[in-house]
């Protein structure tokens, strides 16, 4: 059996979160948090929570694209946070925490950009979509404390006020898309 791995980017706030939900699903091999977006090079988490560095909190996936697709990827992606606010989820609060959608080809652009076009249409949000689609250039990886925090932190706070709902709400809508 072939394995098509591919790599989809995104950011839609702290990167902690979408970590967390990308892991649960079939076809995802990994899930990497880390920096994307921005104008420094090697940034550190301390320079990127400043929200001076034009990096975003994001996280690189690497899928199996014969267990999954880009779309369901995109899907799940836009379910599990809220691309209308901009710069901010939540508490969080920064160019940082943007949501924001890295394409590595043009097809996935133009899946993102027919995604994001079907969404507004069919008026999925109450408010207009502001998620931002930039071409991939580099992703610096977060420091070993970030990686598979929700795994390593169930218990902490923010990850039981934040990071649970979100999961609940993936078992809830995406359970057969879930390892």
């Amino acid at each position: 059996m072939t394995q098509h791995f591919k790599t989809a980017v995104f950011a839609g706030g702290c990167f902690w979160c979408t970590e967390a939900v990308f892991n649960r699903i079939e076809g995802v091999k990994q899930v990497i948090s880390g920096y994307t977006g921005g104008f420094i090079k090697n940034p550190a988490y301390h320079e990127v929570c400043e929200g001076t560095t034009g990096h975003a909190e994001g996280t690189k996936i690497v899928y199996d694209e014969s267990k999954v697709s880009y779309k369901d990827l995109l899907e799940i992606f836009f379910a599990t946070h809220d691309p209308t606010t901009l710069n901010r989820q939540g508490n969080d609060v920064g160019p940082q925490y943007r949501s924001a959608i890295f394409y590595t080809n043009e097809q996935q652009k133009a899946e993102s950009e027919a995604f994001i076009a079907f969404l507004e249409k069919e008026q999925v949000f109450d408010n207009p979509i502001v998620t931002e689609t930039t071409e991939f250039e580099v992703f610096y990886n977060a420091e070993e404390n970030h990686q598979d925090y929700y795994e390593n932190n169930k218990q902490q706070g923010y990850c039981q006020v934040i990071i649970n709902p979100k999961l609940k709400k993936l078992e809830k809508h995406y359970k057969d898309k879930l390892k």
